[in-house]
């Protein structure tokens, strides 16, 4: 199964079930009253991490997760019923964003964690709730508040505390192969690894850790060359970044070590802030100890030899890996601030109105639209298919100050406006 570690899905919460509109009639009652009930909660759509996915192999193929609307309300004050809730099953390590605007809805970095993405619309008021002193036989009804729908973004990127970053073929996967039961592909050409590989490292001593084995990156590889930008963000979780510099004599060892490090900066996500253990490998190839002491003398500190084959500087490199783990604290997300965690994403940040704001615009010969996202959710909360619903929509858009303005713009008597589906004749 090939690594899928980026998808969009769209996800539907439900709409509330409708208030009822009724009146209690029986033998005992002859002046009964409102019994109208109320509407059940829409279905909500969640996240769940779950340790047993590995990939988002399943969301491939515009995936849309549709929760169902709430029961609408029954006589005798009997509520409808809510909707289940759907949760749709992520990896550990997923990262959640809206699709607009990119922002960052959660992090799922630990088994278990739920976030809630689309909010189920909470169940319309029956007309039992309105019944009051001035008003004993309400024949008004509220409908349901609507779903929620957006375009999520998911974005798996590997939980491990050590990454092993390099250019191909410098002995990353050879090595995590030693130290780990990782198991996993080794060659002697480019491009060997073509996705994160991760291994548990027990260092004997009751301490152990994640490790990574990150596909080799090249020069532009922040610009999505190579592999890029697939498997850069991998890198975005590790605590501790183990820069393995070939001293094989193939390639310069300073140069590599340079452009992997401007491929981090690149990046972004402080990735070049990330503490880095630098280690000379293949150290059992010819002329490697003098290629090695050249290299240390440009970079200004002595790496650590290594050798898979020979296992020479395995433990003292896995021993210093963990030491730095271990008083090394969780770095943000790219786009993630100190204080970001698991959180509800609140849909009023993306530009949703609180105010009464509005606006008219002409649609043709003397029609005109009602336009404005708070107007029109107040608009389908309220039941128009009674005179009493018309009459509070009336008084709404009257305290709007709708007719001042269709005056200003120089509607004639007659003229049609719309808001949303509901059309009316305009006289002044």
């Amino acid at each position: 199964m090939p690594l899928i570690d980026h998808v969009t899905i769209e996800v539907r919460s439900g709409k509330g079930g409708d208030g009822h509109i009724s009146f209690l009639h029986d033998k005992v009652s002859e002046w009964g009253g409102p019994d109208g009930g109320n509407g059940g909660r829409g279905g909500s759509v969640y996240l769940i991490a779950c340790r047993n996915i590995n990939n988002l192999f399943r969301y491939r193929h515009s995936y849309c997760a549709i929760a169902e609307d709430g029961e609408v309300g029954h006589k005798k004050n009997m509520y409808g019923h809510n909707a289940k809730d759907i949760y749709v099953e992520v990896p550990v390590g997923t990262v959640a964003y809206l699709q607009d605007g990119h922002r960052l809805i959660a992090d799922l970095k630990k088994e278990g964690d739920t976030v809630m993405v689309a909010k189920g619309g909470r169940g319309g008021r029956g007309n039992a709730c309105f019944k009051s002193s001035r008003n004993r036989v309400p024949r008004i009804g509220e409908n349901g508040h609507p779903g929620e729908r957006k375009k999520i973004i998911l974005e798996l990127k590997s939980v491990a505390d050590a990454g092993i970053i390099g250019f191909p073929s410098v002995g990353k996967s050879t090595f995590l192969n030693v130290v780990s039961r990782a198991n996993v592909q080794a060659a002697d050409y480019w491009f060997t690894t073509k996705e994160p590989n991760l291994g548990v490292v027990d260092l004997g001593d009751g301490r152990s850790f994640v490790l990574a084995d990150m596909p080799g990156l090249i020069e532009g590889a922040h610009e999505g060359k190579g592999l890029g930008l697939e498997f850069l963000r991998h890198i975005e979780r590790c605590r501790v970044l183990i820069h393995f510099v070939s001293m094989s004599g193939e390639r310069d060892p300073f140069e590599d070590y340079t452009i992997i490090n401007e491929e981090l900066k690149g990046y972004g996500a402080n990735l070049d802030q990330r503490p880095q253990i630098v280690v000379a490998t293949k150290m059992d190839e010819e002329g490697a100890e003098e290629r090695k002491a050249e290299f240390d003398k440009k970079i200004g500190f002595e790496s650590l030899p290594l050798s898979a084959l020979t296992h020479q500087g395995v433990d003292m490199l896995l021993q210093k890996a963990k030491n730095l783990i271990d008083i090394t604290p969780d770095f943000p997300l790219k786009g993630q601030t100190e204080d970001s965690g698991i959180k509800v994403y609140d849909a009023h940040i993306n530009g949703a109105r609180e105010q009464h704001e509005f606006e008219i615009v002409s649609e043709g010969a003397r029609e005109w639209r009602i336009i404005g996202e708070q107007v029109i959710k107040t608009y389908r909360l309220i039941n128009t298919s009674t005179d009493e619903g018309i009459s509070k929509l009336v008084k709404y858009l009257d305290k709007l100050g709708i007719e001042e303005e269709l005056d200003r713009i120089g509607a004639k008597n007659g003229d049609t406006v719309y808001i949303d589906d509901f059309a009316f004749e305009y006289f002044n």
